[in-house]
């Protein structure tokens, strides 16, 4: 049975770690089974968060303008982690906003992990919705701040429990913690004539930038060009 590991659990802006931003990490360190520490926190970005987030996590852009500098909270985070086997509820999600992040920070970060999502698929009946939520109601996990990360990673890891405790002998090679494989590459931040020409368009389009100059990469100011293209024309030489 799998005893030491790290839960995971991240909240952020969209399903994309080339384009969305982390909002929030947390994690849960279990050591002999029980859990021992905990990290949690929000994590600052200037980024406007959609109607859809807000209400989803609770996690307002207030919340985010006033949470602590990025660098300093992944930083933590990613000491926090260590070389530890990853749990997650599927993990592969987290870990590849995680895995941007040390790319785009040019450092490695290649772990192996278990994922709660699989072994649900894999031990459950079929009519059975695997959410975390409709999980931690199959088991009778109590859960009160739902898409709240660390609450989230303290569910998982009770979720995690009780599959090891019902499943670990009927397939043990389930539970074996496997290298995850998620592809990136470094997503360099816009350059300085792609900010100057997106501020241009903007003022004389009269639009709203959807994210500030400065947080934007090379390629999402030239999507977000090419989108501006096709729905207003060309900025008249």
């Amino acid at each position: 049975m799998l005893e030491d590991y790290v839960v995971i659990d991240l909240e952020m802006t969209g399903l994309n770690p080339k384009t969305d931003a982390i909002l929030e990490v947390a994690a849960v360190r279990v050591r002999a089974g029980k859990p021992k520490e905990t990290f949690g926190s929000l994590v600052k970005t200037e980024r406007r968060l959609s109607d859809k987030i807000t209400e989803l996590t609770g996690i307002t852009e207030a919340m985010t303008k006033n949470a602590p500098d990025a660098n300093d909270v992944m930083a933590a985070y990613f000491a926090f982690v260590g070389e530890d086997v990853l749990v997650g509820h599927n993990v592969i999600f987290d870990y590849s906003f995680l895995k941007q992040w040390a790319v785009n920070h040019k450092f490695s970060f290649e772990r192996t992990a278990v994922d709660t999502l699989k072994l649900a698929r894999k031990f459950l009946p079929p009519e059975q919705k695997k959410t975390l939520e409709d999980l931690c109601i199959y088991f009778g996990i109590p859960r009160e701040n739902g898409h709240r990360a660390l609450d989230d990673a303290m569910e998982t890891a009770r979720l995690f429990d009780c599959l090891q405790q019902q499943f670990f002998e009927t397939d043990r090679g389930q539970f074996v913690p496997k290298p995850l494989q998620y592809k990136v590459k470094k997503q360099s931040p816009a350059t300085e004539f792609q900010k100057k020409y997106l501020k241009l368009y903007a003022s004389h389009f009269h639009l709203a930038l959807p994210q500030p100059l400065e947080a934007m990469t090379k390629s999402e100011a030239s999507r977000l060009r090419d989108v501006w293209f096709a729905r207003y024309g060309r900025m008249p030489e």
